[in-house]
């Protein structure tokens, strides 16, 4: 499962309604839940954004990545398959 969490700056990225039409402009198809008090952000220990973290079934973070997927020629992407895969055969 993908849960996708929007951290906003500004006024107009905490409005509920600006964030939906982002959303399906984009055409994310997972939820996206909006961390206005930065909660989450914090709870992670957030630096960077983007920031993906893989959580296992039972709830721990079993990797994270900082930064754009592929950025760099990083093959972030990549990695993150096969960790996803290997997490999904346990």
């Amino acid at each position: 499962m993908v849960i996708g969490i929007h951290n906003p700056e500004t006024a107009q990225e905490k409005d509920l309604v600006t964030v939906r039409k982002k959303v399906k402009e984009l055409g994310v198809t997972y939820p996206v839940v909006i961390d206005a008090k930065a909660e989450c952000w914090n709870s992670f220990g957030t630096a960077w954004w983007p920031s993906l973290f893989l959580v296992d079934k039972k709830g721990f973070v079993r990797q994270w990545w900082y930064g754009e997927l592929n950025g760099k020629e990083d093959k972030g992407e990549e990695r993150f398959r096969k960790k996803i895969e290997e997490l999904l055969a346990e």
